[in-house]
């Protein structure tokens, strides 16, 4: 159990001695925990970081390294998609003067437990996460350390103490499907992403809401759910398009969703659009190139990318200021409640638009 610690009279605020010394550790243990130095024990880590945490630390900004970084953090790196992230985030940083370095760490919900431990030793200007949120725990230790973070397209609601952008994709979904509506199209299939990520779930509401506003019918054969990738737009196609009565169109919830379904068409030799419509999402820049062209929904991805790091550099101006180093001797914990970012400067959503090329086409029968 945590004992009290008695302030320094001058000032009122705990120092590093009186913390080392109810941990029962050097000095010099404390600052390499606070520096996210690996030499030291996981026990007196934890014990360390929960007197901080205990006592309200919040670490002051460290000075400026030689080579500014701002790390991005994906779980996966092998997507067009993942690319335009890339691109925009690249954008901010080159006009910002700094550089942009890549981890790949984790599953898609939050990063590995591990992954804390090397950026805290890097010690980059901030810390953009291609995830759906970040745990208490990893929150707490860049909180601590003054390291700013913001999450990008979150797959779930993000806290409101977590920065973050993200687009419409409620709203992407009910565009794609109505245009397939005033196709003339009633058979509609989806191949939406995962079903525990909530822009899924979003898009596949959206979808459901057009096909009932229409009065369409929405057949639960036809609703399935992939993972963004080619092969699994490939497989699900190749499953609906050998159903006895196959749908007309599929809208697919990514665009390497898209391109599967239409290698599935080609192989089955179903021809698209003429005997189906196929709608993608993202508007990676492969779509315009895949044939036929491929109507989508645009998602901003580059200025998402970009206005993440500019909210970054924005939080990191916040985070910087007066105080001690804290791997000083003479450092002082600051005893005051940690800042949280301020939510209306830090919750960003961008619209979705439709972009019709040349993958979609007025149903036959109502050509006929």
């Amino acid at each position: 159990m945590l004992q009290p610690m008695r302030d320094d009279r001058s000032t009122g605020r705990v120092t590093l001695a009186q913390v080392a010394s109810q941990a029962g550790v050097s000095l010099s243990t404390v600052s390499k925990v606070l520096n996210g130095r690996p030499d030291v024990s996981a026990p007196t880590r934890v014990k360390v970081e929960e007197l901080l945490e205990a006592h309200g630390y919040r670490r002051s900004a460290p000075s400026a390294p030689e080579t500014p970084l701002i790390e991005i953090v994906f779980h996966e790196l092998d997507s067009a998609w993942s690319m335009e992230l890339i691109r925009g985030m690249q954008n901010v940083a080159k006009t910002a003067g700094v550089s942009v370095v890549l981890t790949e760490t984790g599953t898609r919900h939050s990063p590995g437990a591990e992954w804390v431990e090397g950026v805290l030793r890097r010690r980059p200007l901030g810390v953009v996460l291609v995830f759906s949120t970040l745990p208490d725990e990893l929150k707490q230790k860049l909180w601590s350390r003054a390291i700013p973070f913001v999450i990008i397209d979150p797959a779930g609601d993000p806290e409101p103490d977590v920065p973050s952008v993200g687009s419409a994709n409620w709203a992407g979904g009910l565009a794609a499907t109505r245009h397939l509506l005033d196709l003339g199209h009633r058979a509609i299939a989806v191949v939406t992403g995962p079903e525990d990520m909530l822009c899924s779930l979003a898009r596949l509401d959206g979808f459901r809401s057009a096909m009932a506003m229409a009065g369409a019918e929405v057949d639960p054969r036809l609703v399935r759910f992939g993972d963004f990738h080619v092969q699994a737009g490939y497989d699900h196609a190749m499953e609906l398009l050998r159903l006895p009565e196959r749908p007309t169109a599929i809208f697919a919830g990514s665009d390497l969703q898209a391109l599967g379904v239409l290698e599935a068409a080609r192989v089955l030799g179903v021809q698209v659009p003429e005997d189906l419509s196929v709608v993608g999402y993202d508007d990676i820049p492969l779509a315009q190139w895949s044939s036929p062209a491929l109507t989508t929904v645009h998602q901003p991805l580059v200025e998402m990318a970009e206005e993440a790091a500019r909210m970054l550099l924005r939080l990191r101006r916040g985070h910087q200021g007066g105080g001690p180093r804290a791997d000083r001797s003479d450092a002082r914990p600051d005893t005051r409640p940690e800042t949280r970012p301020d939510q209306a400067d830090t919750r960003i959503e961008f619209g979705t638009r439709l972009v019709v090329r040349n993958s979609t086409a007025v149903v036959k029968s109502a050509a006929e």
